[in-house]
């Protein structure tokens, strides 16, 4: 009998089906980069990093939180949906930390192993399909955890800070950079989340507060980062108007709807639609 690999997964998903395409990710990336003459056996996380940081403002963005949570060789991080891992990867290469990623989408966890191999990064990460409420790891198992632009698809944010929580031994840190709703009215939709309100789910900083307090978390930092967010995803779109999208980027898995999601991304920050905001918390 064939033992399945750890992001297989035979429960279909809406949120990943709203990621998923047909086929193996990993060869659509390899494809991509050799178009773009790059060598698999020497491609760097930079070479990725158009793909696998998805997120507003990137690898900056991923440093940033890691930074602040004072991340280091010794912490032994999880990463709740972690999605291509190249958050995972650029904080086991920037700091020489071991990290776990877990994400709902198979096909996102097969292709961050198969990067994590091309990068050489495959001895300090790895990844699994799980779901963000319900984590399968033991109390205490991990020094700190991160979630990146990933509560977005979920619903029962209580379940994902208190399993967040459970697995974070006391004294840990838990950073949180994410999508929150803003008072500028409906996201306008499509968006690299989600393509209609179905899969979106949108908390407002005062409801962060009080879920983070009540799983158990003392909110160290809350830093909003909108107007970087605005300007990084205005740069994102002019160049995508101009000359179409980088020879490998997000539109490996989310298609021609790329361009306009973009486009979307601008007028939902610039109208306070949404807003981008990082939190970094005590267990």
């Amino acid at each position: 009998m064939r033992v399945a690999e750890p992001w297989e997964d035979p429960v279909p998903h809406e949120v990943a089906s709203h990621y998923s395409e047909s086929g193996s990710l990993a060869e659509s990336i390899a494809a991509q980069l050799s178009a773009a003459g790059i060598d698999l056996d020497s491609v760097t996380t930079g070479d990725l990093a158009a793909v696998d940081e998805f997120h507003i403002r990137g690898r900056d963005a991923t440093i940033a939180l890691a930074e602040a949570m004072g991340v280091e060789a010794s912490t032994a991080v999880l990463d709740i949906g972690c999605g291509l891992g190249g958050a995972a990867r650029t904080l086991a290469e920037r700091f020489g930390c071991t990290v776990t990623g877990i994400d709902i989408t198979p096909s996102f966890c097969a292709a961050a192993a198969e990067l994590s191999r091309w990068t050489g990064l495959d001895d300090r990460t790895s990844f699994r399909v799980g779901d963000a409420c319900a984590l399968p790891f033991d109390d205490d198992q991990f020094d700190a955890a991160v979630t990146i632009h990933a509560a977005m698809n979920i619903a029962d944010k209580p379940a994902l800070y208190r399993e967040a929580r459970r697995v974070v031994r006391p004294g840990g840190r838990f950073g949180i950079y994410d999508v929150l709703a803003g008072e500028g009215g409906d996201v306008v939709f499509p968006v690299p989340w989600a393509r209609d309100a179905s899969i979106s789910h949108l908390a407002t900083p005062e409801d962060m507060r009080a879920m983070l307090d009540s799983a158990g978390f003392e909110v160290l930092d809350e830093v909003d980062s909108t107007d970087d967010g605005l300007a990084w995803f205005r740069s994102l779109a002019a160049g995508i108007a101009e000359s179409g999208p980088p020879p490998v980027s997000f539109g490996v898995f989310l298609g021609e709807d790329l361009s306009r999601m973009a486009a979307n991304q601008v007028t939902n920050l610039s109208e306070r639609r949404i807003r981008t905001v990082a939190y970094v918390c005590r267990a």
